[in-house]
């Protein structure tokens, strides 16, 4: 598979860089900081620098024009503040999906968080709030596309080993935690699982192997467009 990464430096796509191209993929990841090309490329994927927050859909469109699959994996990160939740985790997301139907690429898969999908608790902080609206409106854009589209909320992220085990499901899960490593593999799997497209998946650390429980969706749920999967 040919495939696109959006926010290629962050923690899970480096991650998940690495697991792709060892498996024979060819992975284009997209950085706005052009210091971190090098990094991208130790693990296998070719850097791309290119800034959502400021490029165009043509721009983008012409990077994935050709791919298989997109991937959004971008995040305005730790220390941002409101505002940039909005034009990064929500922005982004949209002009990656805009690029993608462009480009006349179906598959896409968009990283959100648990929590999304319904508003924030009372009292909760300005920022985190932002976030998680911004969440929320990403994963509503995506849905109401005429795309291959598979959101993941992961859990709490941890920097832990990977133990290739977890618990993924259609919401809700008990809030809980997962290692970045394990997100990436999950990932890798989803790329392709066809019975997970038009599905939301929530992901903690559980006690299946993670191939088993990415293979288990089509046998337990029913997509949000009614369609029945099974195995």
């Amino acid at each position: 598979m040919r495939i696109v990464t959006a926010g290629g430096h962050g923690k899970i796509a480096l991650r998940l860089g690495g697991i792709l191209t060892g498996r024979g993929d060819e992975v284009e990841s997209l950085i706005r900081n052009a210091d971190h090309a090098d990094e991208v490329a130790a693990t296998g994927a070719r850097p791309v620098v290119l800034d959502l927050e400021h490029c165009t859909v043509a721009e983008l469109a012409a990077v994935v024009k050709g791919s298989d699959a997109v991937i959004f994996a971008a995040g305005a990160g730790p220390g941002s503040g409101a505002a940039r939740k909005y034009t990064v985790d929500k922005g982004g997301s949209v002009l990656l999906a805009d690029a993608a139907e462009a480009a006349g690429v179906r598959r896409f898969v968009q990283i959100s968080t648990m929590g999304a999908g319904k508003p924030p608790a009372a009292g909760t902080d300005e920022v985190w709030a932002a976030y998680i609206d911004a969440k929320t409106q990403a994963e509503d854009d995506l849905r109401a596309r005429d795309l291959d589209w598979t959101i993941l909320r992961p859990g709490r992220l941890l920097d832990t080993a990977a133990t290739d085990r977890v618990l993924l499901s259609t919401p809700p899960l008990p809030f809980g935690s997962i290692a970045r490593a394990d997100v990436a593999v999950v990932l890798a799997e989803i790329l392709h699982a066809s019975q997970t497209t038009h599905t939301t998946l929530e992901l903690i650390a559980g006690d299946t192997p993670i191939t088993r429980a990415v293979s288990n969706i089509g046998s337990q749920l029913i997509t949000e467009d009614g369609a029945a999967l099974t195995d």
